[in-house]
Formats: C-alpha cells, sequence, structure tokens
C-alpha cells in the first residue's frame, strides 16, 4: 500500500495515481451534493431520495426487502428501516407483505412516490453531461477502468453487492478470441454492452 496520502497537495505532483483518487472523491462530492439538492424541497435525505430511486428501477419484491437495501447500500439494518419508516410516514412507499412470512415485506412506490422517484432519477444529468461528450472510445475505456476499481473494491469487501458483468457466473473473459461474452445470451459484448447493474446477474458459485 502507498503510505502517501493522495490528499497531501504539497505531494500530489509526484504521482498521477493520487490525482485521480483526489479527482473521484470530488466526484463523489458532487454526487451528495445533487442528492441533497434533489430531497430538499420533498424534505426528504439523501438516502431516501436513493431508496426511491433504487424501488423505481428494481421491480423485483425481493430486492426491496429492508434487509436486502440495507446490503445494497452498505449501510446496516436500523439505518435503512428508520429512512424506510419516514418514506411510509410521508406515503412514499407501501408495504407489500410477504405471504410465506408474514413478519417480511417489500416495498412498492405509492403514485406520489413514482412521481417523486421519476423526478429525482434525473438527478446526477450534471455529472453525466460531460462523460457523454467524450468520444465513443474514451467512454469504453472509462468504463473499463470504473469496472476493474468497483470489481477490486467488491473483492475487498468494500462494496458487498455487486451486479455486474465482471463478477457473473455467465461472464466469461476471452472467449472464442472474443474479450468480453455472456453465455446467457450467447453473444460477444461490446465495451458499450457491458452492464454495471444486470437483472440477470447470477454471483459466481
Amino acid at each position: 500500500m502507498n503510505e502517501q496520502s493522495a490528499f497531501d497537495a504539497t505531494r500530489q505532483h509526484g504521482g498521477t495515481g493520487g490525482k485521480i483518487v483526489v479527482a473521484l472523491e470530488r466526484i463523489a462530492e458532487a454526487f451528495r451534493v445533487l442528492l441533497w439538492n434533489e430531497g430538499k424541497a420533498a424534505g426528504l435525505s439523501p438516502l431516501q431520495v436513493q431508496l426511491l430511486i433504487f424501488v423505481l428501477h428494481h421491480p423485483e419484491e425481493e430486492k426491496r426487502k429492508v434487509g436486502r437495501l440495507a446490503a445494497e447500500f452498505n449501510m446496516t439494518k436500523p439505518t435503512v428501516s428508520d429512512a424506510v419508516k419516514a418514506l411510509l410516514a410521508k406515503e412514499l412507499v407501501e408495504k407489500i407483505p410477504d405471504p410465506v412470512d408474514q413478519r417480511s415485506f417489500s416495498l412498492a412506490l405509492s403514485p406520489a412516490g413514482e412521481a417523486l422517484a421519476r423526478r429525482a432519477s434525473h438527478f446526477s444529468a450534471e455529472i453525466q453531461t460531460p462523460i457523454e461528450q467524450l468520444p465513443e472510445d474514451e467512454q469504453a475505456n472509462f468504463l473499463l477502468h470504473l469496472l476493474g476499481i468497483i470489481r477490486h473494491l467488491n473483492h475487498a469487501g468494500i462494496i458487498t453487492v455487486q451486479r455486474m458483468c465482471f463478477n457473473c457466473a455467465h461472464y466469461r473473459p476471452g472467449h472464442d478470441g472474443q474479450d468480453h461474452f455472456c453465455q446467457l445470451m450467447n453473444t460477444p459484448l461490446q465495451v458499450s454492452e457491458l452492464r454495471v447493474d444486470c437483472p440477470e446477474h447470477e454471483v459466481v458459485g
């Protein structure tokens, strides 16, 4: 491990890696600011906004249970439970009882919650705009490097739940001369087709 801190401004000129780390931290801060701004008008916290967006775009009931949401966002179950209680009190989500386990439930958006989630889903537009202005080959390389970083963080146990191609049982690198191949679809994948959050993802056994 490099003992030099990336945040030591007097030493940043010594390598590009530290500058990239600081740049990523600035972008992470931008995500936090944008989420705060998005939730402010509705009196929601950034986590509550994220939960609404997640429920909107993940229809599978199992993924919308409190325990699973806690794993998704790398937070404790009590923290997510408190956020869910606030959303229930604001009538932005509803409980869907589990027919097998009466103590368990998944979340569904109310009409008001869905409308808010659809608006909030675009909170990152200002970050997406300059990325989409890059040439296609630069976007592809950028994506590959980011997926590599995410895979490393997942293996290190920092990000626990990931549904990207690189850690999927269906993914095969270097298959029949193809850099990326999906066995589920039985087709080679272009870099632009690699997924960060795939509904058909299966954990490598």
